[in-house]
């Protein structure tokens, strides 16, 4: 088929929210390492992984091969049976994530996962009330769309009762005008009057990203965590961490994005780059907690051998390439070049991120968002042959997230595009 048929296809048969990015998107056939390749041929150089799914890089061989030699021995049984792919991820990750956690709970993506915990936290405290963040995004069903901080992702409207939403650490945009380090930490605080006047007192749990990822990767202050998680315990609730973006070495020198603020999650649920692109959704909890999910519950694809085995090979990569290391060390050569192109172009207003997830939020004067510089550089970096997402609340953040097993060559690569896409798209606006 031509492209014309692909849309037109796309088109009849997809549901109409199915979109995509680029006035004329991208038709990939195939993608190797850090690299995908479109059905002409042409090559991009991927800053943006599946929506922070591609951890290790495209197909890779070692992943690949487990997975496949898996899916010829044994690829699905349910959990009604004892498998042991499935047995050795739950120890992994019992070894392998912060503080207490142990008791996982296997599902086939984040918002199942994300579900997972909310179940988990009620039945556990006994109460319904969840609080989540500004700017969040949780998943597509009706509870995380309830729970997702933004209009855009939630379709239906707001039907379920029970949730809050608090302040989020903007502090490019501080909903306090303040500016830190000079602001008491006032986002944080604000959960304490949120929580008295809001909900009954006894709220279920918070859940947060440690880095909000659709929300423009916000990343707070090294202080916030330790004061939000302290006032929910406070008032009987639980921390839910969402790893979701931020997990497996993400945010550089750390496995998990949370262990950069110093708190431990009763609960932390992850999916994504867990098995580089094979679809997975994973909740942990501490064992008194987890201990409170008895009863007739399951998900038949949870724990699939299958992908079970991916997992593990991912984390075996991760760890045995020194992948978590790199990306610190190669997250912080991104981020100098991202800020050196920001004191260079105006419409850069602030470069923000840890280790390999680093977001750009694109301004006009007076920090106006500026949603259609955006789309004019999304145009020009596919001419070019660079792959880069976009989030925030108004559109106008550049999201970037190459591999970990990014090198120098290919950030300096894709730093260079970026800089004459923004040289082309600041010329388009010269008087």
């Amino acid at each position: 088929m031509d492209k014309s048929e692909i849309y037109e296809k796309h088109k009849k048969y997809l549901a109409p929210c199915v979109t995509h990015y680029y006035k004329e998107p991208v038709i990939f056939e195939r993608g190797k390492g850090k690299y995908l390749y479109d059905i002409d041929g042409k090559e991009y150089l991927d800053f943006f992984g599946g929506i922070v799914t591609i951890s290790v890089g495209h197909c890779d061989e070692e992943i690949t091969e487990k997975a496949c030699d898996q899916m010829r021995r044994l690829q699905h049984t349910s959990t009604l049976y004892p498998t042991l792919p499935v047995l050795f991820l739950a120890e992994k990750l019992a070894k392998i994530t912060p503080g207490r956690l142990q008791k996982s709970f296997f599902t086939s993506s984040g918002t199942e996962a994300v579900e997972t915990a909310i179940l988990i936290a009620q039945l556990y405290t006994k109460s319904n009330e969840v609080i989540a963040l500004r700017h969040c995004y949780s998943g597509l069903s009706l509870l995380t769309m309830n729970l997702t901080g933004h209009q855009k992702w939630r379709l239906g409207g707001s039907s379920v009762p029970g949730i809050k939403h608090a302040h989020n650490a903007y502090c490019f945009r501080c909903a306090f005008r303040k500016t830190y380090p000079h602001c008491d930490l006032e986002c944080a605080k604000d959960l304490k009057e949120l929580i008295e006047t809001t909900t009954s007192g006894h709220p279920a749990a918070f859940i947060a990203e440690p880095i909000q990822g659709v929300g423009g990767f916000i990343t707070p202050p090294k202080e916030y965590f330790q004061e939000v998680v302290s006032i929910i315990r406070r008032y009987g609730g639980l921390f839910i961490c969402d790893e979701v973006q931020t997990g497996w070495g993400r945010t550089g020198g750390r496995m998990f994005g949370i262990e950069h603020w110093g708190v431990e999650p009763d609960i932390m649920v992850m999916a994504k780059g867990a098995a580089n692109g094979i679809p997975v959704g994973i909740t942990i909890a501490t064992p008194e907690v987890a201990e409170a999910l008895h009863g007739a519950h399951l998900s038949t694809f949870g724990g699939n051998p299958v992908t079970a085995t991916a997992v593990l090979a991912t984390i075996e990569v991760i760890e045995k390439r020194g992948l978590v290391q790199n990306a610190e060390i190669m997250g912080q050569f991104l981020r100098d070049r991202l800020e050196g192109l920001r004191e260079k172009f105006n419409m850069i207003g602030e470069v923000r991120g840890m280790g390999l997830i680093q977001g750009m939020e694109i301004v006009k004067e007076g920090k106006e968002p500026a949603p259609d510089l955006v789309n004019e550089i999304f145009e020009e970096t596919k001419k070019e042959g660079l792959l880069i997402g976009r989030g925030g609340l108004y559109g106008n953040v550049l999201r970037i997230t190459p591999p970990l097993t990014i090198e120098r060559e290919e950030i300096i690569q894709g730093v260079h595009i970026l800089d004459r896409v923004f040289e082309k798209v600041l010329a388009n606006h010269r008087v």
